[in-house]
This record gives C-alpha cells, sequence and structure tokens, in this order.
C-alpha cells in the first residue's frame, strides 16, 4: 500500500493546484484522476470555449468589414477547423499540467477514488488501495440537468455535449441567460445560427448588476439574438426533426422550436461516489460544507472547487487549493473574501464585475456613490471599434473604499485584476484616479470611473 502525506482527488484547477502547492512544500502528494488532466475547465469548459470564442471574435469583424476597408468575394467559414483548434489548445495545456506534476514528483493516478475512512483510498479501476495523511476532495461539477429537458445529447444538449461538437446547428435554444449560456450565444450566433436565449429571472446575466445586463441585452439585439426573460421552461415537444421548448411567462405559454436545445443552468457537484455519506461528511444538496480552511467536519478530509457550493469558478478552486496546501503545511493563510472575486463573461461585449453591485450595496446599509464612464469616450475603445460598454463603481461614499466594480465592454475582464489589487491594497478611489494610466487603453476607464466619483472625470 503506497502512503502519502496528501492525496488529492481530482486534477482540475484545483485539484492540480492543490497537488503543486503540497509538493512544493515538501509533502509527498499523489493526485488521482478518472478523467483527463486539467478538469473541465481546461478540457470542456474554459480553455476551449475561449479558443472558439476568438474565432467568434473575428467572425466579428468580418461581419463588418467594409468598416475597415476589407472586401471579400465567396467568403465561407468551417466551424469543423475553429473545433479542431479548440482541441489543439486543449491538448496542449493537458500536457502541460500532465509535466508540471512530474516535474514536482507527484504521482499520478488514474481511476476513480472511494473513500473508505482513516485516510484509505480504494482506487476502482483496479485492486490498488492508497493511504494518506490528509485527503483533498476536488471532484468538481457537472452540468446541472430539469426534469422537463432530458438531455440526450442529441437533440437535448449540456454545455459539454456543445463544446464537444465540430457541426454547428441551424437553430438553438438555450436555456438559461448566465455566463455559459451568452458565450454559446454569442458564438453560435457569430455563425449565423438562429438562437433564442431563455432565462428565467428578469435580465440576462441576472447575477450582474442590472445596468450592465441591459446593455448586454441591447448588444444581443443587435446580433439578432432573440431573448426572453422572465420565463420558465415547462416542457419540450419533439417532431423527429425540431423541439419545440414549451415556456411560461406570467401565466401567458410561448413556444420556441429550434434544431437543438443547450441547458445551461447551473452546475450539481461531484460528489455521489465517493462514500462521503458512510464517512458522515456533512453535504448541502450534494455540497461539501468547509470551513475557512477548507476542512469538512470530518479529521483529514479538505474539499475545494466547484464541490463546496461557494463559487463555481476555475479561479476560486485555485485560491482555495492554494489555501489548504499551505494551511496543512502550518503556514498562516489569507482568509478568501468571496464577495470580492472577480467575474468574466467572455461574450462580446465582455462582462467583468467584482464585489457589491449598487443593489446590494444599498441593501447592506451601505451610503454609496457611483462613478461612471462610457466605453465611447474612451480612445482605445473608438480605435478598435467597440464602443458598446461602461465602466461603473460602487464605493463607500464616507472612505472612498471601492466596494463594486462593474463592466462590459471590450477586453474589460483584463481589467479585473487592477480591481482586485486595489481592494486588496486598501486602495480609494482617490488612488485609483491618481494613478498615471497609459494612453491608449481600456484601463483609463477605469481612472475616468474613479475619477468621476468626486465629479472629476476630464474625458466625459
Amino acid at each position: 500500500m503506497s502512503e502519502y502525506d496528501v492525496a488529492v482527488i481530482g486534477a482540475g484547477p484545483g485539484g492540480y493546484v492543490a497537488a503543486i502547492r503540497c509538493a512544493q512544500l515538501g509533502l509527498k502528494t499523489a493526485v488521482i484522476e478518472k478523467e483527463n488532466l486539467g478538469g473541465v475547465c481546461l478540457n470542456w469548459g474554459c480553455i476551449p470555449s475561449k479558443a472558439l470564442l476568438k474565432n467568434a471574435e473575428i467572425l466579428s469583424y468580418i461581419s463588418r468589414s467594409e468598416e475597415f476597408g476589407f472586401y471579400f468575394d465567396n467568403f465561407r467559414t468551417d466551424y469543423k477547423v475553429a473545433f479542431d483548434r479548440s482541441r489543439k489548445v486543449v491538448d496542449r495545456n493537458t500536457r502541460g499540467v500532465s509535466y508540471l506534476l512530474r516535474k514536482n514528483n507527484i504521482d499520478h493516478i488514474e481511476g476513480t477514488a472511494i473513500l473508505k475512512g482513516n485516510g484509505t483510498i480504494q482506487i476502482s479501476s483496479s485492486s490498488d488501495v492508497i493511504k494518506a495523511g490528509n485527503i483533498i476532495i476536488a471532484t468538481g461539477s457537472s452540468p446541472r440537468t430539469i426534469p422537463v429537458l432530458p438531455v440526450d445529447g442529441e437533440k437535448v444538449l449540456t454545455s459539454k455535449d456543445a463544446i464537444l461538437s465540430s457541426e454547428l446547428p441551424k437553430s438553438i435554444v438555450i436555456v438559461g441567460g448566465g455566463a455559459i449560456g451568452v458565450e454559446f450565444a454569442y458564438l453560435y450566433r457569430m455563425y449565423g445560427v438562429e438562437v433564442t436565449v431563455v432565462e428565467l429571472l428578469s435580465n440576462l446575466v441576472p447575477n450582474e448588476d442590472v445596468e450592465i445586463s441591459q446593455i448586454l441585452e441591447r448588444a444581443f439585439s443587435k446580433y439578432g439574438i432573440n431573448v426572453i426573460t422572465g420565463a420558465g421552461v415547462t416542457g419540450m415537444l419533439d417532431d423527429g426533426e425540431t423541439s419545440s421548448v414549451i415556456l411560461d411567462r406570467q401565466g401567458e405559454e410561448l413556444r420556441v422550436t429550434a434544431e437543438k436545445v443547450l441547458v445551461a443552468i447551473g452546475i450539481q457537484p461531484n460528489t455521489d461516489e465517493l462514500g462521503l455519506d458512510e464517512l458522515g461528511v456533512a453535504t448541502d444538496r450534494g455540497f461539501i460544507q468547509v470551513d475557512r480552511y477548507m476542512a469538512t467536519n470530518v479529521p483529514g478530509i479538505y474539499a475545494i472547487g466547484d464541490v463546496t457550493g461557494k463559487m463555481p469558478l476555475a479561479h476560486v478552486a485555485s485560491a482555495q487549493a492554494v489555501a489548504v496546501a499551505e494551511h496543512l503545511s502550518g503556514l498562516d493563510i489569507q482568509d478568501i473574501d468571496y464577495t470580492y472575486i472577480p467575474r468574466a463573461t467572455y461574450c462580446q461585449p465582455q462582462v467583468a464585475s467584482f464585489g457589491l453591485t449598487e443593489k446590494e450595496a444599498i441593501d447592506q446599509g451601505y451610503e454609496i456613490k457611483l462613478g461612471k464612464f462610457n466605453m465611447i469616450a474612451n480612445g482605445k475603445s473608438l480605435a478598435m471599434g467597440h464602443t458598446e460598454g461602461m465602466v461603473k463603481l460602487v464605493v463607500d461614499a464616507k472612505y472612498g473604499e471601492i466596494l463594486g466594480g462593474h463592466m462590459i465592454g471590450p477586453e474589460v475582464t483584463e481589467l479585473l485584476g487592477e480591481l482586485a489589487l486595489t481592494k486588496l491594497l486598501e486602495g480609494t478611489t482617490l488612488e485609483l484616479g491618481w494613478a498615471v494610466h497609459p494612453h491608449p487603453t481600456i484601463s483609463e476607464t477605469l481612472k475616468e470611473a474613479a475619477l468621476s466619483v468626486q465629479g472629476n472625470a476630464v474625458h466625459m
């Protein structure tokens, strides 16, 4: 029986980062993975979708080519080439993770892990058993489904089905207007697919500030994407060729017909087959309950990433991974403040957010000021030909502390690091406004929004 200081179950952006950090800190470490290294994010989520979305962005420019002085005869697209490119990007990343595990002397064990208690783990693909002083569960999540839309991988798809298909439908209904839903909507529409997005709540990307959501809805309308909000799915009819999704919107029945249906309504944790119930590990709707150290109620068992139900984001899993590894090594850790986790959505225009929305800040009793700056007043945005969008800062009126930052526009996801650093260093809009930003860049919109809190914006 092989013995380890730490065994990590799952090799996604939480699992492999935890394994590497544990090994760096001198702990003998193994990582157990039943599928591909890199998990959902690298193989079927973040990375391949961004590769495909880059193709979509190029297509969006080509659709406006005459504006830039480009003219095409017999232009055509081949989605299969875009798909193959996305898989090559994935392959390079998975090979990179494999190299990092070898470099850090981490044992990679292929198979499904079942917890047997007292640090013992059965590997289901063989008769092997290993033992570890500490176990980190990082098994991630799967797309959530609903009974009225039975997923078959042919007519009704999950995001994984969609990302692994090299063929485009002629039309599609996307159920769910969150980050995954709007990214696929943009991708498909740029390739000419007829797209309808259905969202149960009153706006697209409903967790974002409402002004940001409204700007995105206007942009989608210009693209020709049909958006239906405030509508729930009650059923589906299939005539063999197309599927009709039946909706209820405030008592009114609507039907939307398309070749395919994509279900993008969230995630469910991959915890069913681990043996958690037998060990008494506390869960809530399948999500493993953890404390600030990522520890469960069972000594020696920890959990990170999507299985904790905190925030289903790769960078959250990686942050939790570093925290638990350093805790196991006896280091002091910085608590993760989930309110101030950056959130990025990569449709066009991009959506980026951080901290409290205007409504959340008011509901929590803050007296606030707002700083705003429109993309159309930014030189780089004008030069790029992407003028739709804005930066909105939610600020504590008394101290100038940034409570939230909400952005929509070209490449705004790249601005989140500056907001995160300003918050970490306890900066205010005064420092953010003082800081000299390079010209011309999209980052100047942050500076101007900060200045506008005091009424000092120069360019608007």
